[in-house]
């Protein structure tokens, strides 16, 4: 017999451009499930890329960084713990790949917040340094995001606020009683 939580257990990958609300819906999530009973586990992009860091952004670097994330999700997800992972994962073929290796649980949440909206949010400054040409290969600069076909959620948080996107996904999930 499954174990209540490997049954519950989901992967729920979050995409989108740098500054779209990835990452702050997905740790708002992983609040809202963890009070819910859920193991969870948050996989950021940008943290685990400071573990490799020779891991570049070329189409073929995402990727093999995309796929090291998306087989630790799997693995996770397999011993039942649920997995929040915040990436923009701008390649369609990436993002294909960790849905087959998650299978049926894997969820995609695509933040779809405009490139304007996510300059604006930009504290570090990436997308400035990206236009000056400072910065190479930048999603939505000079290296595209491609965006997926069929998501199970599509948020933008310029017109979505953080416990509005939560409850959607929640939702989503079955997690929320009427």
């Amino acid at each position: 017999m499954e174990s209540p939580h490997k049954a519950r257990a989901r992967v729920v990958w979050f995409t989108g451009l740098s500054g779209s609300g990835k990452t702050t819906l997905a740790r708002a999530l992983c609040t809202a499930l963890e009070e819910r009973g859920h193991e969870i586990e948050f996989l950021d992009g940008d943290q685990i890329r400071s573990l490799f860091p020779n891991s570049g952004f070329t189409r073929e670097e995402r990727n093999a960084h995309i796929g090291r994330v998306g087989f630790l999700a799997s693995r996770l997800h397999a011993h039942g713990v649920t997995v929040v992972a915040a990436l923009v994962s701008p390649y369609e073929d990436s993002r294909q790949f960790v849905r087959r290796m998650c299978g049926a649980g894997f969820v995609e949440v695509f933040v779809s917040t405009p490139i304007e909206v996510c300059e604006a949010r930009d504290t570090k400054g990436l997308y400035l340094r990206a236009r000056r040409g400072e910065i190479k290969s930048f999603t939505g600069i000079d290296d595209p995001y491609e965006v997926p076909r069929a998501p199970e959620l599509t948020l933008d948080t310029s017109q979505t606020s953080v416990s509005e996107g939560v409850k959607r996904i929640l939702e989503l999930l079955g997690e929320l009683t009427p």
